[in-house]
């Protein structure tokens, strides 16, 4: 709890900057630094503070005007993934797999509010009480959402999603303890040879990390085609790479780039193959359609809870388009389609791990036929079944590192 001196100081800074200080928008960050440098040291005369809590305030000043205010050192603190704000009062963050509560408080709901607004103007958009929620993508990346009242009923809720700049090699995920590494070994020959995956999970289950894992993965030589709603992908190695990013519609309703829209552009600009962040909706039948006529090696993924639910999330999304095929077509469009799904879930220490593979073999009749290859026994994943050859192509399967 900062000291009555501090709290003093902080209002007659604040006060100051109001009343007397203008200064040019156009100023860098160290200049600013510098001004409100100065102005502590004036304004902290009268009080009793050390260095380190003069420093402190400078800090904190800065965050309040040109970064996150005080959660600012929630997102700095590399081992936090989320922050997760339920209204002024309380401060939540994801730190190492576990949610924990933080001291941190907002002065008001006014504040956190001022805060949401400040982050809508950097990234053009908003949000007010008769359009009350946002979601969006920051300039470094992260996932923003947020909540304004009289819809959040306890004062405006913020979640950030913190964006990793790093690619995790496969070898470091098994080394991880998020899959084995003969686990590994048959999603890298998968990506290799060239199959149609999924990658299913729920929220914060690791399905956009091993993703990126994948994509990163894919020979030098393919032409590359990415599409998201929010750009998180970062694929370093792909010389010959096209990103596309969903746009959603102005305050006007006019505007919206839909993934749908860019999927089937996609099929027009020579893709060897497509990758889709994540399938919410009837973009899945755009998926289906574009691994059918000869897009291979195709990766996406999907919100679920094991990997049989993908197979039945992806037909009643694909039911959405709404393009007058029945059900018993749509399952022969993804049995036809898909050959892989690689299921995540979180352990009980919170810990994100594979915990289901299940190779899609093709449709009998109306439904789809599929084998389950690995799961998650609560202590370990095991192989239940070696992989089937490809079944479009009937090639062999070349376990390279399969005993």
């Amino acid at each position: 709890m900062p000291s009555a001196d501090y709290r003093a100081c902080l209002q007659d800074v604040e006060a100051a900057l109001r009343s007397r200080l203008h200064f040019d928008k156009t100023w860098q960050d160290q200049e600013i630094h510098q001004m409100l440098s100065a102005l502590v040291l004036a304004q902290s005369r009268p009080y009793d503070l050390t260095l380190e809590q003069k420093q402190d305030l400078v800090e904190s000043l800065f965050n309040q005007m040109r970064r996150m205010d005080l959660i600012q050192p929630l997102l700095d603190d590399e081992a936090v993934t989320d922050v997760l704000v339920n209204g002024p009062q309380q401060i939540f963050v994801e730190r190492e797999g576990e949610l924990c509560s933080t001291s941190l408080t907002f002065p008001n709901a006014e504040a956190l509010e001022d805060l949401i607004q400040r982050i809508c103007a950097q990234v053009n958009r908003q949000v007010s009480e008769a359009s009350p929620l946002v979601d969006a993508r920051l300039p470094d990346g992260s996932r923003m959402g947020a909540v304004l009242p009289p819809v959040a009923l306890n004062g405006p809720i913020l979640a950030i999603r913190k964006f990793s700049p790093q690619n995790i090699p496969l070898d470091t995920l098994v080394h991880r303890g998020t899959l084995t590494s003969e686990a590994a070994e048959t999603i890298r020959q998968a990506v290799l040879q060239r199959w149609n995956l999924f990658i299913s999970g729920g929220t914060g289950s690791g399905k956009t990390t091993l993703l990126n894992t994948l994509a990163n993965m894919v020979p030098d030589n393919e032409r590359l085609v990415t599409i998201e709603d929010a750009a998180e992908l970062q694929i370093r190695a792909q010389a010959n790479l096209v990103r596309m990013e969903a746009r959603p519609p102005n305050t006007e309703g006019k505007g919206e780039i839909t993934l749908r829209q860019l999927i089937r552009m996609a099929l027009r600009l020579r893709p060897d193959r497509i990758i889709v962040g994540e399938v919410r909706g009837a973009e899945a039948f755009d998926m289906l359609q574009a691994m059918n006529t000869g897009h291979e090696g195709a990766m996406s993924t999907g919100h679920s809870n094991s990997s049989l639910d993908m197979l039945a999330r992806i037909e009643t999304m694909a039911l959405m388009a709404n393009v007058g095929l029945p059900a018993a077509a749509i399952r022969r469009q993804i049995g036809s389609a898909l050959d892989l799904i690689v299921h995540l879930a979180r352990d009980q220490s919170g810990n994100r791990k594979v915990v289901e593979i299940r190779q899609i073999l093709g449709h009998q009749g109306e439904r789809v036929e599929s084998r389950l290859l690995f799961y998650y026994d609560g202590r370990q994943l095991l192989r239940s079944a070696e992989p089937m050859p490809k079944k479009r192509s009937g090639e062999q399967w070349h376990p390279s590192a399969i005993h």
